[in-house]
C-alpha cells in the first residue's frame, strides 16, 4: 500500500514539475467588454455586456475571442502599436565585482497612451472592426468597434 501511494506522488509531483513551466511560457489572458451602442444588438438588449478574452496581452498583439447573440462565435486579432527601447550592451569590465567580458540586452516600453485595433471574423461571416487606445505596460483601455450588420459597440478593457 504504502508503494503505491509514493508511486502516486511522485507522478503527481512530476507532472506537476512538467505542466509548471508551460504555464509560465502562456501569455496572460485579459476580459474585454463589448457594449453594443447602436444597432439590432442594441435596439433587442440595450442591457447586454459582451465578454470578449484577449490572449497575450503581455505582448502587442494576440488572439480575440467572443460570442454575438444569433450571429455566433467571433475569433479575431488584437494589436497595438506600442513603442520599446532596445539597448544592446557589448564590452569589458575590469572591475572587482565584474572582471571579464559583459553582454546584455534590456528592453523597455515606452511610457504613453497607444493605439490599438482589433478584427474579427464571426461564424456566420459578419466581420467586427475597431480601434482603441492602451496605456503603455498596462492591459487596459477604451475604443469603438462596429461590425458589418450596422451595430456599433463601446470597447472597455
Amino acid at each position: 500500500m504504502t508503494a503505491v501511494r509514493s508511486t502516486y506522488r511522485f507522478s503527481r509531483a512530476k507532472v506537476f514539475a512538467l505542466v509548471l513551466p508551460l504555464a509560465a511560457c502562456a501569455g496572460a489572458n485579459s476580459p474585454m467588454q463589448l457594449y453594443p451602442l447602436q444597432g439590432p444588438i442594441a435596439d433587442a438588449d440595450p442591457t447586454l455586456i459582451i465578454q470578449a478574452t484577449a490572449k497575450n496581452t503581455t505582448s502587442t498583439s494576440g488572439e480575440l475571442t467572443f460570442r454575438l447573440p444569433e450571429l455566433g462565435k467571433c475569433v479575431g486579432t488584437w494589436s497595438s502599436l506600442t513603442p520599446r527601447t532596445v539597448s544592446n550592451t557589448k564590452g569589458m569590465s575590469l572591475t572587482f565585482k565584474k572582471t571579464g567580458g559583459e553582454v546584455g540586452r534590456e528592453i523597455e516600453t515606452v511610457a504613453g497612451v497607444n493605439n490599438g485595433e482589433i478584427y474579427a471574423v464571426c461564424a456566420d461571416g459578419t466581420r467586427v472592426q475597431g480601434t482603441f487606445v492602451i496605456g503603455s505596460g498596462t492591459a487596459s483601455g477604451t475604443g469603438q468597434a462596429s461590425d458589418t450588420k450596422g451595430n456599433v459597440y463601446k470597447l472597455l478593457f
